[in-house]
This record gives structure tokens, sequence and C-alpha cells, in this order.
């Protein structure tokens, strides 16, 4: 049977978090909808997503650009927004043992997933998201739903809730193989990892599970359940606790609780960090805090393009786009976005738009030209090693386009 991983009308409801990367690249619970795709189906696998991201997709996930095979007369298309949970990926692979047509809807309108012939979608072109979308929603029209329910993220506060909810079974998953190896009650290891003097674990909630070229400083505390992912740096007197998952090439430091952390991103001095996503390549400054709770203990409502958003959580901090910076002693007030590429200054009490420099509390805010991230990225990516490529500048400006409306719909005028 082939595999599609789509993504639909509603990815966009997800920025800042999916302007520049497709959904199923999403880290929650320490594992990307991608890890279990590629671990269960392998070479079975392809994607569609959205025409700006095609040139990333071709370069640095060339094995989903595969087109489907017409000797497989079933393809089982799963929508990128699946949450990557162990409990949703077991009904995906119960779905995958019935090659009859099928359709799990989310809501009334989004398809979770779907078993249709392949030779509806061989008519449509893998790389136009667009024409997938119609060619499912043509084949599964006259289709019954079946009563499965599968977890989506609908809004990027999503991220936050169920990273806390499928946090537990992910780390059981990893633990069930005989990849990590116990070094204290609690903590699993995997690979080579430096762990200075006078650090305190506690796994009384859950395990600690540290990757390979892990370094942690001395005077840290580690409360689980916790992921460092491969080569993060967490430095001395630390404090890393409860859900909390990193991505690879990260720099940690200060008190951080409850967040995702996706790769090459910094937030290596003091100050906290709370229920809240960062993005890849943001840098947070010295000081940096954020309130993940309002001072009446209410439940925290999210402003997305102007619609306000009821969490149903009492616990929710910011939601911080790629490549975007603050500076030192920024606060940001419970429950804010900040977009891709923006450098945020003094009190963060609104939502930032993307490509802005905000320091609102200054009477400053002014839109960040493509030109000055792309020299900020360039040297960035020399500091990693990293290379910069023509795709990477080109989605910087593509970012920039997709992002205008956010820009023009700010509470003040932007001065240009």
């Amino acid at each position: 049977m082939n595999v599609l991983l789509f993504e639909d009308e509603f990815v966009s409801r997800l920025y800042p978090i999916t302007t520049g990367r497709p959904a199923f690249t999403i880290s929650c619970g320490s594992f990307r909808l991608l890890d279990w795709v590629e671990a269960i189906f392998a070479e079975q696998a392809s994607a569609s997503v959205r025409p700006h991201l095609q040139p990333l997709l071709q370069s640095d996930h060339r094995e989903l650009c595969r087109s489907l095979q017409p000797t497989e007369t079933w393809t089982l298309c799963l929508n990128a927004r699946l949450v990557p949970g162990r409990a949703n990926l077991e009904k995906i692979m119960q779905l995958a043992t019935n090659p009859t047509p099928l359709v799990v809807t989310h809501g009334t309108q989004a398809i979770a997933a779907a078993i249709v012939p392949t030779v509806n979608l061989a008519r449509s072109s893998l790389v136009d998201c667009g024409q997938v979308n119609l060619a499912l929603q043509q084949f599964t029209r006259n289709l019954s739903p079946l009563p499965v329910n599968l977890d989506l993220f609908d809004f990027p506060h999503d991220v936050i809730r169920f990273n806390q909810r499928i946090f537990d079974e992910n780390l059981a998953f990893r633990l069930s193989g005989d990849r990590y190896r116990e070094i204290a009650d609690g903590v699993f290891v995997s690979g080579s990892v430096t762990i200075s003097d006078f650090v305190v674990t506690n796994t009384k909630a859950g395990p600690i599970l540290i990757e390979d070229d892990t370094a942690i400083g001395p005077f840290c505390f580690l409360r689980g359940p916790l992921y460092l992912g491969p080569r993060t740096r967490v430095n001395e007197h630390a404090a890393i606790k409860d859900y909390v998952s990193i991505g690879h090439t990260t720099k940690i430091g200060g008190e951080v609780e409850s967040s995702v952390i996706e790769p090459f991103s910094n937030k290596q001095h003091h100050g906290f960090l709370g229920h809240s996503y960062l993005g890849s390549w943001i840098n947070l400054g010295a000081g940096t805090c954020n309130s993940d709770l309002k001072n009446t203990y209410g439940e925290v409502k999210m402003d997305y393009s102007g619609e306000r958003v009821p969490t149903g959580m009492q616990f929710i901090g910011c939601i911080i786009g790629d490549y975007s910076k603050t500076a030192i002693n920024t606060s940001v007030f419970t429950g804010k976005t900040i977009g891709v590429c923006s450098m945020v200054y003094g009190f963060v009490t609104t939502n930032v738009p993307s490509f802005t420099n905000y320091a609102r509390s200054f009477g400053q805010v002014t839109e960040m030209s493509p030109a000055v991230m792309e020299a900020t990225q360039k040297r960035m990516f020399s500091r990693r090693n990293v290379l910069q490529r023509k795709l990477d500048v080109e989605l910087l400006n593509s970012m920039h386009a997709l992002t205008q409306k956010e820009r023009q719909m700010a509470e003040e005028p932007l001065s240009l």
C-alpha cells in the first residue's frame, strides 16, 4: 500500500509554526509525524506540501518525493496535521490492515485519514497539494466516516496541549527497544553523553532520556518526563523539568518547563520558558521570560488572525516562529504568538507579526526586510557549519510574502 502525507487547506491555521515547515515535521512529545511514518512505512511514503515548501522537500526529504507506485492498488492518505502520538499511530496501522475505501474525518470538514484507489490520486499532481485535496474530497464525499478518533493539530496551542498528553506513551515506546542504557534510576542515555558533577535528577513522575553527544553542565536540575535530543548543550545551573522536548543541536539554560524546542534554537541564558513552542534557529536573549499563567488563573484565549480562540487550558506560554530573536530582558505576556523572522524587544503585550522589529513598549514597530534576514541567516548558519543554500533564501522571501497580511492586520501601522 502507498502512503501519502498531505497538507490540507487548514494547515495555515498553524502559522507561525508551519509558515516555513511542513506540518508533518512539527515536534511534539519528542516525535514528528514524519518519524513515525518513516519507521512504520519506510519506502512506501510520499508527501504533498504547499508550493513554497516543495524545494525544501526535494532537498531535505527527498525520500518523500517518490511517485505513488501504480502497482499498489490502494493509497493510505494521512493528514500532515496528525498528532505524532503512539495511540494515533496504532489506529493508523489498524486502518492500513484493511485495504478498502474508507475515510476518517476530523470535525465537520477535515479529512484525517483515508484509503483511496491509487488511480484516483494518480490523476492529480502530488506537487500540487490543492489537487490532492480536491481528489480526496471528491472520492470520499459519498463514504460514511468511520467512528475512529484521530487527533489533529487545529491551532498552534494544540502542540503544547498534546505534548503533555502524549509524552509518556512516546517515551515508553522509545524505551521499549534496546537503544538506551540506564545510568541512574530512571535516567536513560543513548551513545556518548557527558554529565558534569552535581547534577540532580528527579524521575518520580517520568523518565529522562538523553540522546548521543549531549553535554550537561554542573549544578543542573533535571526532572522527568524529559527528552534531550542529540547534541544538546545544557548550561550550568539550568532547571529543565516536566514534559520538555528538545530537538537536536540546541543550547539550553535557565528554567524550562513543559515546552517544545525545535532543532538549532538557543535559550542558553537565565530566564523562564514555560508551556511554549520555539521553532528552529531562534535565539532568546539573556533574561528573556514568558508568562504562562494569567493573574486571574483563568482560561487562556489565543488571538489567531483576529479570531479569539478559547484553549480550554490554564497554562499557555508563547508560540515563536522560526528565525525570531528576543533582546535581553524581553518579557512575553501570556498566550502571545511571535511570527517568523521577527526581532523582539521590551514587553510583548500583543501578538507580533512576522518580519517585524517589535519594540512596542518603546513606541517603535517597523517592518523587517527579507534582505536583513538573509544576511542574519547566513551568519547563523556559518556558526553551526551549515551551508546557506539558494532554497533557504528563497524560502525566506516566500515566508515574507505569505505573511504580508499579518503586518497589514497589526494593531498599529508599521513604519516602513
